[in-house]
């Protein structure tokens, strides 16, 4: 058996629930994880193959993703996957985030985008959620990467040299145009804090990705750090966190319990 890491960006837990069944299914690779939010940086050396994980963001990888691929060296030619998760459209993400992976120096030999829940609160809050997702269809599709993983593996393992894979998407994604991330923190709009509500928790502040938050003792928002991940706002356990347009609609602080049951990770 050979030794994998999965490096994971999950917002709200779909991506790292989606990281967990992988690790569950496949049988060639004991899979360790790490969480990108995390202030540290994973020793690949130990690894026969790296997984990159993150959810689509406005059609293309998280902007935390991207800063964390950067701080490696040349790789030269270390066998690596890509894994993306979406809501409604996942544009570009898996693309993208291969070109980072490849620029790196890894070697790519399999790729995947997953349709999950939505959790971006305006279209959950329009009853955009896709609570369904993913279908029969979408499950087959993910076990049978998970099985080619899985036989990969097995080569890697014999030392064979294994063709690098194309990270491909479709037409119609590929047509989705990629926004900014402070495209996405201006949609989001400045962040407000209802007081009566607010209990001085400090999640919000532990959950930030991006250092944007200081509780003191209710948060403080510097609004030129955001870059519009909703974390705050989902996982306020008060609903206290809030914008123009938001207010206490469109929460998604942890995987549907609909979804939960199609990975089975508990058992």
């Amino acid at each position: 058996m050979i030794k994998g890491i999965i490096c994971f960006y999950s917002g709200s837990g779909n991506t790292k629930t989606a990281c967990q069944y992988i690790a569950k299914k496949v049988t060639n690779i004991q899979f360790d994880f790490f969480d990108i939010t995390v202030n540290k940086t994973p020793v690949f050396k130990a690894y026969d193959i790296i997984g990159f994980a993150t959810f689509a963001d406005f059609g293309g990888p998280p902007y935390l993703m991207q800063q964390f691929i950067e701080k490696f060296d040349d790789m030269e030619n270390k066998y690596a996957f890509v894994f993306n998760t979406f809501g409604f459209i996942g544009g570009k993400t898996l693309k993208v985030l291969g070109k980072w992976v490849k620029k790196r120096g890894f070697k790519i030999i399999a790729g995947h985008s997953l349709h999950t829940p939505e959790n971006y609160p305006p279209m959950i809050a329009k009853g955009m959620a896709n609570l369904k997702a993913p279908n029969k269809k979408e499950m087959k599709c993910f076990n049978d990467f998970i099985t080619k993983l899985d036989k990969l593996a097995i080569l890697v393992q014999e030392k064979k040299n294994i063709k690098e894979k194309r990270i491909n998407v479709s037409l119609f994604n590929m047509l989705i145009p990629t926004h900014s991330r402070k495209q996405a923190s201006k949609d989001m709009g400045n962040k407000f804090v209802d007081e009566s509500l607010c209990n001085e928790c400090k999640i919000c502040e532990e959950v930030c990705p991006y250092d944007a938050i200081v509780c003191d003792p209710i948060p403080v928002f510097d609004e030129n750090k955001c870059y519009g991940c909703w974390a705050c706002y989902h996982h306020c356990p008060k609903k206290a966190i809030y914008t123009k347009k938001f207010n206490g609609v469109g929460n998604y602080p942890k995987p549907s319990k609909e979804f939960m049951e199609k990975f089975d990770i508990n058992k």
